[in-house]
């Protein structure tokens, strides 16, 4: 078998423009044990309190965002990384135009 691998040279290519008052959202890969999706945010979107039954990871790239994680608020800015258990309450809001890489594991 066959080894292979995805190169994506810079992410921001995925996203040309954010439209105001949106979030956009691509899967850019996916295999049998994780989902990769892309989320670009406009200043002042919200993904509002919610959970994922998947363990997963935020991958801020861009902007500076509100983050909630159960009950703790935080900031997110270029390079912050987490990692939640499934299931955990979070939500994000945009206070600038964000790009976020979110991994979803099996």
């Amino acid at each position: 078998m066959k080894d292979t691998y995805e190169l994506i040279p810079n992410l921001y290519e995925h996203v040309k423009e954010v439209p105001a008052n949106s979030i956009l959202s691509q899967t850019i890969s996916q295999d049998e044990n994780a989902r990769y999706i892309l989320f670009a945010f406009a200043e002042g979107e919200e993904l509002s309190e919610h959970t994922a039954s998947k363990q997963a990871v935020l991958y801020f790239v861009k902007g500076e965002a509100d983050l909630t994680l159960g009950e703790d608020k935080t900031t997110a800015e270029a390079g912050t990384w987490v990692r939640m258990p499934p299931n955990m309450p979070h939500s994000i809001y945009a206070k600038t135009e964000v790009l976020m890489l979110l991994e979803m594991i099996e």
